[in-house]
């Protein structure tokens, strides 16, 4: 089907539940079979795994409908939706079958394996109206959503000065096809634009390969946008125990979060004229930190929930094609300018995008 998407909840016809099929049941895909199969309003119809035990386990699990090949199970299984946690090499071909039969689509991150690619699935998205929503499920995180509220709605900081981010940990197997750039610094660098409400204008990177057999798994990153805000990454596989945090630094003052923790914090800009002494000394002015509530919630079981609403009722997906592919386009520059160790612009990408 080519014609242009409509929500499945639209017009008169019964309410009924969304179909939904999985295409990867590897490390995440099996995160997302436990989600799916949890939420109202849906129901897990068919699964695609190419190992015979994981997927006679995960249909024997649900009841889905089991295909080996992916394409196979897009083709010919009754879908409203499609979520792809298969491999990133394998995104670009399944988006956009599924995009073709006016399925909905929530690809896991990274949008695909390289700009190119990218740019066809937010193409084949803007062509046809079907929507597809990224899954960069750090903004679904309750802490980044109250983060969110208080910098975009309640105002707090006034000037944002930098934003500095760490996602490091164990080296996964799983991962063959990518390096800690394209796979874990595009969670990043859709956040820090998020934050500062727009692109990076530049990139400056440095990266290291030190038991990856192929790809890199450490950098450190710096994005300069157009307001001034300077965004610094700091991501690798080689920390032995894992660390998801982030730090938003501006004029009254400094959140800090934990990803893993769900834990927000603010420390008020401090008072040069009432220093903390110590000995005599005044060696710090301390500011005033606040531990922020944050509401509980499972991120991906939120995602879920927004893809949902998008599947039934229409709209804008909150992370959509053209935000996970710039979140692919910072990544690719950043590895370039490793690699070139010069600093690298961003300009010329809003040209390639076809007319909305």
């Amino acid at each position: 089907m080519t014609a242009f998407w409509r929500p499945v909840g639209g017009g008169s016809a019964p309410v009924r539940d969304i179909r939904v099929g999985l295409a990867g049941l590897g490390s995440m895909g099996r995160n997302h079979l436990r989600v799916i199969s949890s939420r109202p309003g849906a129901r897990l119809a068919a699964v695609s795994d190419p190992v015979p035990e994981t997927l006679a386990a995960a249909v024997a699990q649900t009841g889905a409908a089991g295909f080996s090949e992916p394409l196979a199970m897009i083709a010919e299984a009754d879908l409203d939706a499609v979520v792809i946690a298969a491999p990133t090499t394998a995104h670009l071909p399944l988006a956009l079958a599924a995009i073709g039969r006016g399925m909905a689509v929530l690809v896991e991150k990274p949008l695909a394996s390289t700009v190119e690619e990218a740019l066809e699935i937010v193409s084949a998205s803007r062509a046809t109206g079907v929507p597809v929503q990224v899954g960069h499920v750090e903004r679904f995180n309750p802490a980044v959503r109250e983060l969110g509220r208080l910098l975009h709605d309640e105002h707090w900081l006034s000037t944002v000065f930098a934003i500095t981010t760490r996602r490091a940990g164990p080296f996964p197997a799983r991962i063959r096809d990518v390096g800690v750039t394209i796979d874990l610094a595009t969670h990043d660098a859709d956040i820090c634009s998020w934050i500062a409400g727009e692109r990076p204008i530049r990139v400056h990177a440095e990266t290291a390969q030190r038991i990856h057999a192929e790809h890199e798994d450490l950098l450190f990153g710096l994005l300069h946008f157009p307001s001034g805000v300077v965004a610094q990454l700091d991501v690798d596989w080689l920390t032995p125990a894992k660390r998801r945090q982030l730090t938003v630094v501006g004029e009254e003052g400094m959140f800090e979060l934990d990803y893993l923790t769900q834990r927000l914090t603010f420390t008020r800009a401090t008072d040069t004229t009432n220093p903390r002494l110590i000995g005599g000394y005044a060696p710090t002015f301390e500011g005033e930190v606040v531990e922020l509530p944050v509401p509980t919630g499972e991120p991906l079981a939120l995602e879920h929930d927004a893809f949902l609403r998008v599947v039934r009722e229409g709209g804008r997906p909150e992370i959509n094609a053209e935000d996970g592919l710039w979140a692919v386009r910072i990544a690719t520059a950043l590895l370039d300018s490793a690699t070139s160790r010069e600093v690298v612009p961003l300009d010329g990408m809003t040209d390639r995008l076809a007319p909305a």
